[in-house]
Formats: structure tokens, sequence, C-alpha cells
């Protein structure tokens, strides 16, 4: 078992594609079978395995979280940091904070289509903090 942390920095609210960089972090270090844990360290981002080829597929997701949780509703108590403040904690809460991912044959064992994305919920660009734990044989 090994683990590591990384940044990865957002450019603004939306879905970003991180599987290389999680790649590129433990990619060498991939055992023949196990499993690959991704966390992130913050209340206003998360993370998903969602569809890879269709750029519309993401829009669509994004779209159908604003509309759930819409930006500067009148009885939103938390905004400190501004009127994303509450709704980024909201869609972190119906997201994730972290993904497990098998290992086989030394490679993460994603679908054809599938990546590993880190969801931005904050309206401004942000660094986040990732930490990935590799365990297996």
């Amino acid at each position: 078992m090994h683990q590591r942390s990384i940044q990865v920095s957002t450019s603004g609210r939306g879905l970003n594609l991180i599987t290389e960089e999680i790649l590129s972090a433990v990619g060498s270090q991939l055992p023949e079978t196990g499993l690959v844990n991704i966390f992130v360290h913050h209340t206003s981002a998360s993370l998903t395995i969602q569809e890879n080829a269709d750029p519309m597929a993401r829009q669509d997701l994004e779209q159908f979280l604003e509309r759930l949780a819409p930006d500067g509703e009148p009885w939103h108590r938390h905004t400190h940091e501004g009127p994303d403040d509450t709704t980024s904690h909201m869609k972190s809460v119906l997201t994730s904070t972290s993904v497990v991912i098998p290992i086989t044959k030394s490679k993460l064992a994603l679908g054809t289509w599938q990546g590993v994305y880190l969801w931005e919920h904050r309206l401004e660009g942000q660094t986040r903090w990732l930490t990935i734990t590799v365990m297996g044989a």
C-alpha cells in the first residue's frame, strides 16, 4: 500500500477530467490487482466517474446540478464567501468526496468511456488537494 497527495487547479465551476493526473501520480506504482481510492480534501468540490467522450454529457450533468442547487436563493444563510457558498456545499453532498477504482493487470479498470473528474462547485478557480491511496498485491 502507498499513498500520494497531489494538487489540481481548476478554472472555476465545472467538471475537470483528472484521469491523466491520477495516472501520472501513481501509474508506475500500480500493483497487478488492487484498488485505488481518490479523496478530495474540500467541502466545495467533489469527485465522480463519468463519460469522457461526449462533452455534451458533462454539460448536461452540470446543468442538472445547477437546477438542483441554484446560487443566490434568498433562504441561503451560509454566504460568507459569496453566492456560491451554500450551493457549493450542497453540490458536494449530492455527489461524492471519494471514488474507488479497481486495478486489473496494473491498470485502472475504468470502462471504455469513463474518466475520473474533479467537480469544482465554486464559481472561481481553486487549487484542490487530493490524496490517492493504492492498495493491492
